[in-house]
C-alpha cells in the first residue's frame, strides 16, 4: 500500500498505468487497460489523433458476447418452430429441447455435444431474456477490455465447467438442464479476478453482484446449483490463469498472453474428459 501522489494522506494499492505512480479511487481515470492518473489521461487526450465516434464506438464492440446472444436466440427461435412443425405432422413428441438439451446419462453413452449445446438452450423466453441481459452487460464491461480471444476463452470454459458442475451433482430424479447460467456466473468469477488484479476489492466490483446471484440460486427450486457453482469456480480459476499475478502495473507481452490463453485451453480440454468421465457414472448410478 502507497500513498496517492496527488492526496498523500489517502493509501491505495493501484498505479497508473502509464507512469506507475500510486492513485487513489478519486484520482483513477478508467483506461483501455487498468487506471490512469488525470496527468496521463490528459497528455495522452493532446497527443492522440483525433477519430470519428463511430470509429472509436467500432473498436469497443462486445463482439463475441454479440454472437453468443444471436447464437441462443437463433436456438430458441429454432425450436420454437421445429416442435411445431413436428407436432404438425404428427412425426412424434421428441422435441428440439429433449434432443440437444444436458442430460448426464445420455452424454454418458456418447452424446458429448449435449455438454455444449446445452448452454444455448433456455426454457422459456424469460429463462432466456434474463441470462441474455447478463451476459450482454457483463459482455459490454469486459470484452473491450481483455480482447475477444479472452473472452470467448472463459465463456467456453467455463460453459463446459458449469456442465461438470451439473453431472457432478446429477441424481436420478433429475431432469434435463439447460441454459447460458453456467458460462456467465464463469464471466463474473473471471471479472472478479480481473478487478482484483486491477487493485479493485472483491466486494467494490462485481463480487456483491455476484453473492447476490449465488443466494438465488441456493434459495429458488428448480435453478442449476451444480451448474451455477460450477461455472463460477471455472470462472475463477480462468481468471487466475488469466490475470492473477500478471503483474498489476504492465501490460503482458505477447508471448505471456498466448501461454496463459493456451493454459486456459488446456482447462477446458481437462475439463471436458472430466464430464464425459463423470458422466459415464451417471449411467450405471
Amino acid at each position: 500500500m502507497l500513498h496517492c501522489y496527488q492526496h498523500p494522506d489517502r493509501w491505495t494499492g493501484v498505479s497508473c498505468q502509464r507512469c506507475d505512480r500510486p492513485i487513489c479511487p478519486t484520482c483513477m481515470r478508467q483506461a483501455s487497460v487498468g487506471f490512469q492518473c488525470p496527468e496521463c489521461v490528459s497528455q495522452a487526450a493532446v497527443s492522440s489523433p483525433v477519430i470519428s465516434g463511430r470509429a472509436a464506438l467500432a473498436g469497443s464492440k462486445p463482439v463475441i458476447a454479440s454472437v453468443l446472444v444471436a447464437l441462443s436466440v437463433v436456438a430458441f427461435l429454432w425450436g420454437a418452430v421445429s416442435d411445431r412443425a413436428v407436432s404438425a405432422v404428427g412425426l412424434g413428441s421428441f422435441s428440439f429441447f429433449e434432443r440437444w438439451a444436458l442430460y448426464p446419462p445420455l452424454v454418458g453413452v456418447g452424446e458429448w455435444w449435449r455438454t455444449i449445446t446445452g448452454g444455448f438452450l433456455h426454457a422459456g423466453a424469460l429463462h432466456l431474456g434474463m441470462n441474455m441481459l447478463a451476459l450482454w452487460i457483463v459482455g459490454r464491461a469486459m470484452e473491450p477490455h481483455i480482447g475477444p480471444a479472452r473472452f470467448g476463452a472463459i465463456y467456453a470454459t467455463s460453459l463446459i465447467g458449469g456442465s461438470l458442475g451439473v453431472c457432478l451433482m446429477f441424481n436420478s430424479s433429475q431432469g434435463a438442464t439447460v441454459g447460458a447460467s453456467g458460462a456467465v456466473f464463469g464471466l463474473f468469477g473471471a471479472l472478479m479476478v480481473w478487478q482484483w488484479s486491477r487493485g479493485i476489492g472483491p466486494m467494490e466490483g462485481i463480487g456483491p453482484i455476484v453473492l447476490l446471484n449465488l443466494v438465488f440460486t441456493f434459495a429458488i427450486p428448480g435453478i442449476s446449483v451444480g451448474g451455477h457453482v460450477g461455472g463460477l469456480l471455472t470462472g475463477l480459476v480462468c481468471g487466475a490463469i488469466l490475470f492473477a499475478g500478471g503483474a498489476r502495473n504492465r501490460r503482458p507481452n505477447t508471448t505471456e498472453a498466448a501461454v496463459r490463453l493456451a493454459g486456459v485451453a488446456v482447462l477446458g480440454a481437462v475439463m471436458f474428459a472430466a464430464t464425459l468421465a463423470v458422466a459415464n457414472q451417471t449411467v450405471f448410478a
